[in-house]
């Protein structure tokens, strides 16, 4: 081991929310999309990013397919992978979450277990069901991964071979399998301008 190395010593990282918001005047909020591929988590959050970021918010969108290629490439697809990804998106939104901004994450996040944890972690959480039907959510599917997962070329793919565990009280259900997107992103849009005054 180096000298560095022995030098260096790990500190323990306080992630606990402060009063920094309320000394700054900031109030930020996460609004985490949860639901099966193709549901629509993706097309609602660019929206609602779009139109809060016209009226003067401050605003990140956290994409999960984004997400895996830069911060968990290393990470697999087994339900501690999954719960991994889940926390290292989690941790990034409550940094930013307590520096006054609204982060707004799509991503699958089928565990119900997983999102509480992230809920009690970050504080200021909404959580937004995107809601489709398994069958509309293959026949949006552009890429063809329902395809492949059934046909065993892909492994562990939520709603065929792994499960996806809905919110059982979520803020926010979006219909998409009813509702247009405007329609949807207008609920959320609505009840994030609510929370934040």
């Amino acid at each position: 081991m180096s000298r560095i190395n022995r030098e260096i010593q790990s500190q323990p990282l306080d992630v606990k929310t402060t009063n920094m918001d309320q000394v700054n005047n900031l109030s930020g909020t996460t609004v985490w999309f949860t639901g099966l591929s193709g549901a629509g988590k993706t097309t609602i959050s660019q929206v609602v990013e779009q139109v809060l970021r016209s009226e003067g918010y401050r605003v990140e969108r956290l994409d999960g397919d984004i997400v895996r290629q830069f911060l968990c490439k290393d990470l697999g697809f087994s339900k501690a992978e999954r719960d991994e990804n889940v926390r290292r998106i989690g941790f990034v939104a409550h940094l930013l979450t307590r520096n006054g901004v609204i982060v707004l994450i799509s991503a699958i996040s089928p565990y119900r277990d997983i999102r509480a944890e992230m809920r009690q972690n970050i504080g200021q959480f909404v959580e937004v069901y995107v809601n489709a039907s398994l069958e509309t959510c293959e026949k949006r599917d552009v890429k063809g991964l329902y395809r492949k997962a059934r046909t065993g070329e892909i492994k562990n793919f939520t709603g065929i071979t792994d499960p996806y565990e809905p919110p059982l009280n979520p803020e926010i259900t979006c219909y998409t399998d009813c509702e247009s997107v405007d329609e949807s992103a207008a609920k959320v849009i609505q009840y994030v301008k609510q929370r934040m005054h």
